[in-house]
């Protein structure tokens, strides 16, 4: 068991962060890369892109929101309670160095993944403009983190309810504009990667996504969660999780994304009917 050592709700309990002992994990994990969980004997793996490692405590964090039945199952474990199997690290790395200026597009829960990237590219010495999106401020995540990995930090809310009122690629472009941007690393829902990347390919600066397709055993073994980049098969589990935002498919991934809506939603009804 991968017990779990601190549990925080965030967002009026619909985010959940969970701190989990894992040693040999934390030892060898970068930015980046992501683990595989298994809450019990009657849930699905699930992968989940570390969020923070502490290898002095032998801990990784993951940041998760509630949608379906494996994460509902996920928040049901309390402290003291664990995971009953955690594979990783997986995936490749994030590749780090000094560019210049690099700006970090997160967007819901997106921006925990974006946030060791973040650090890792403040702490190589390049200028770092973040920029969070969420529909309003009770769910900006990990702002203090990402403020503290930054030189300018700006939010955006779909409401308005603080920042700019409306979406992260206005932001974007505002920044693009007025700055000389060697790289832009966006993490998020689809769509906005997705547009992110295409606004960035009018400024021509290299954009890395960190993708998020239906997965099952974080191999390479399932061919599940293929994707098309530049016209070519890729496992995100092996090949990526991140790749090149000017050449993926965006379409293809919202389309495979949705290929077991029916059956998600099947299952998590069932659940809910049980906990009845």
């Amino acid at each position: 068991m991968y017990k779990i050592v601190k549990r925080e709700e965030m967002a009026h309990g619909t985010i959940i962060l969970n701190e989990i002992e894992a040693p040999q994990i934390a030892k060898k994990a970068k930015p980046g890369q992501f683990v595989m969980l298994i809450a019990d004997e009657t849930g699905e793996r699930i992968p989940l892109t570390m969020a923070e490692v502490n290898k002095e405590k032998g801990t990784i964090t993951i940041i998760y929101m509630i949608i379906g039945k494996s994460t509902r199952l996920f928040a049901t474990l309390k402290v003291g309670e664990g995971y009953k199997d955690i594979v990783g690290p997986l995936g490749q790395p994030t590749h780090i160095e000094k560019k210049g200026t690099v700006v970090c597009v997160g967007g819901g829960t997106g921006t925990a993944v974006l946030h060791p990237i973040t650090r890792g590219m403040y702490e190589a010495g390049n200028k770092v403009i973040s920029i969070v999106g969420a529909r309003n401020t009770d769910y900006i995540i990990m702002r203090d983190q990402m403020d503290a990995a930054s030189d300018e930090l700006r939010i955006c809310t779909d409401d308005g309810s603080e920042g700019r009122h409306g979406f992260v690629t206005d932001e974007l472009r505002e920044v693009l504009e007025n700055n000389e941007v060697a790289e832009v690393v966006a993490i998020g829902p689809v769509p906005m990667m997705k547009f992110v990347s295409l606004l960035t390919k009018e400024y021509n600066v290299p954009t890395t996504v960190s993708l998020n397709p239906i997965m099952i055993d974080g191999t390479g073994m399932c061919g599940g969660c293929r994707v098309t980049i530049g016209g070519k098969t890729k496992f995100a589990c092996v090949d990526g999780p991140e790749f090149d935002g000017h050449q993926v498919d965006f379409d293809g991934l919202m389309r495979r994304l949705q290929a077991y809506r029916v059956e998600e939603e099947h299952s998590d009804n069932c659940m809910f009917e049980k906990e009845a």
